[in-house]
């Protein structure tokens, strides 16, 4: 078995990288039954529901800088009614409904108030409240995987039983073209190509 240039190797895994970018933060299928849990920022498909989660969390952490140090009590039963109103959004299917901003933005923007404001206090009680915190994430974040992803519209969806289906014929077109563009490659591995070459046949439209 011929060995592959390193240098080809590598180009080959950036192509494929490249190749599937567009898609690697979107945790969804593409298609119109997942639209709304969707972001498209011109080529790049991302999750609306972690990109607002990583937004409460730097709302959130930037209000624990700017507003005064709470008193630990109050701080410690916001933590407490965080926690249960997070594990009851995992718990309960119908919260679906309440949208992305109050099921994802708002209890991360909670965690992230009250894990700087425990870290600004530098003191024992503190940085027990921060590690309460990052403990209740832990545990809201295994739920939330355990539960699984939300696949309602594939249950009755008429392409259920296609391959690929809508919501995933994007990522096997890139698939295909970068299989036959690695393929070119390898069978012409003497050829350099220009920087950047080959990058068309990836279009993701």
């Amino acid at each position: 078995m011929r060995r592959i240039d390193q240098a080809l190797a590598r180009r080959i895994d950036r192509l494929a990288g490249g190749a599937h970018a567009f898609h690697r933060f979107a945790h969804h299928p593409l298609c119109d039954a997942y639209r709304s849990e969707i972001l498209r920022i011109g080529h790049l498909r991302v999750c609306r529901g972690c990109s607002l989660a990583g937004l409460g969390g730097g709302l959130g952490s930037l209000a624990g800088c700017l507003l005064p140090r709470m008193p630990l009590q109050p701080l410690f039963l916001l933590l407490a009614l965080g926690l249960v109103g997070t594990l009851a959004l995992i718990a309960l299917p119908r919260v679906r409904s309440l949208g992305k901003w109050i099921t994802r933005l708002l209890p991360v923007a909670l965690f992230g108030f009250l894990l700087v404001q425990g870290l600004r206090r530098v003191d024992g009680p503190g940085f027990c409240l921060a590690g309460s915190v990052l403990a209740s994430l832990g545990i809201a974040h295994a739920l939330y995987r355990r539960r699984g992803p939300w696949r309602r519209p594939c249950r009755t969806c008429p392409e259920r039983e296609a391959s690929p289906c809508a919501g995933f014929q994007l990522q096997m077109r890139r698939e295909r073209a970068f299989q036959r563009l690695a393929g070119r490659m390898l069978a012409k591995a003497s050829v350099d190509l220009p920087a950047g070459a080959g990058l068309d046949d990836f279009s993701s439209e």
